[in-house]
């Protein structure tokens, strides 16, 4: 707090005590004083109102510092109100009290609200895990269909499975560095499990698949990894041309102790105008709208997932040339505590 701030906040009290001065002044002249004796008056009354001012001025700013102190000291912020000392005038402790019963109602609201969310992950999580088992048993059913028919729900049944795995790593994106598990990886065997993963979709789109210097070490969880190259892949299926061979090209190089990852495929391309809104929540874009199905999840829980673990996702693209994704691995992954990974790890 500044001595301007706090004099324009008592602006009503100093001009109060202005009146209050002027009008001394007046009785006094009135009733047959000398003006020097008046101004000497004067004097002495301002020199006293300027003394208490200041030293209320100094008393509020210290208390100020005092109470950003305390905030400063505390980790978790919402707990102010009740770490503050008692108050200095019974205006303050009735404030503090009323201050007190907020925060508590705001602690038990977050509680519940937290609670709530920890039991739809719950529920989603083994909401997916149930739904596997009829889309595999789907899947032994259509084996005995024609090659046509075989086909098409083959297709349908990829895409389920798709929008399942998001729906779980959706449910899990609020809090991923509970289920990180930081190892060193080769990332050429992630890559092969993200791509055998959706082989049967990039058999389907007639997707062919290049790969370049992927004997690359990096340090990152391999499980959500998988993840983010499986939503790269299914975007370069779904916006394939159909004037030329589909090809998807999964190149690395080092860069000092980085190892970028570029995913590049021949397809139809974003708009340029688009390019800044892809990784926004919801947003299907021009093409998505096309061709229909398009969530406007993938490339958002790609970002957010990608920023958790500290890898740089940039995408550049052409309309009717295709779209390069480049994934940087640092080389150092900051993890929140040792704590949580150490229950991960557990878990896992």
């Amino acid at each position: 707090m500044t001595l301007g701030e706090f004099f324009s906040d008592r602006l009503e009290r100093l001009l109060l005590q202005g009146a209050v001065m002027v009008g001394a002044a007046l009785f006094l002249l009135a009733v047959g004083n000398q003006p020097g004796v008046i101004m000497l008056l004067l004097l002495i009354l301002l020199l006293v109102f300027a003394v208490v001012e200041l030293r209320d001025f100094f008393i509020c700013r210290r208390r100020l510092q005092e109470l950003e102190s305390i905030l400063d000291g505390l980790d978790r912020k919402y707990l102010f109100a009740e770490c503050i000392p008692g108050g200095r005038s019974v205006y303050e402790c009735k404030l503090l009290d009323l201050s007190r019963k907020a925060g508590r109602a705001m602690i038990s609201a977050v509680s519940d609200a937290q609670a709530a969310q920890r039991e739809y992950r719950e529920y989603v999580e083994s909401w997916v895990h149930e739904i596997k088992t009829p889309i595999t048993a789907a899947r032994l059913v259509c084996q005995n269909a024609d090659p046509k028919t075989r086909s098409k729900l083959t297709w349908e049944l990829a895409q389920i499975e798709a929008h399942v795995e998001r729906a779980l790593f959706y449910a899990r994106a609020e809090s991923p560095e509970k289920d990180f598990v930081i190892r060193q990886a080769n990332l050429g065997k992630i890559v092969a499990e993200a791509i055998g993963r959706h082989k049967t979709l990039l058999i389907q789109r007639g997707i062919k698949i290049e790969t370049k210097d992927l004997g690359k070490t990096v340090y990152t969880d391999a499980k959500w990894v998988n993840f983010i190259l499986g939503q790269l892949l299914q975007n370069a299926a779904r916006y394939h041309s159909e004037c030329q061979s589909p090809t998807v090209i999964l190149s690395a190089e080092t860069l000092g102790k980085q190892v970028r990852l570029a995913v590049r495929d021949n397809g139809i391309g974003i708009p340029a105008h688009e390019l800044p809104r892809v990784f926004d929540k919801g947003f299907t874009g021009s093409n998505g709208r096309a061709r229909g199905g398009s969530t406007g999840m993938g490339l958002y829980l790609c970002r957010n997932l990608a920023d958790s673990l500290s890898i740089e996702l940039e995408i550049d693209s052409k309309e009717k040339e295709g779209t390069t994704v480049t994934l940087t691995f640092p080389s150092v992954v900051t993890i929140p505590s040792s704590a949580e990974l150490t229950t991960a790890g557990n878990q896992s």
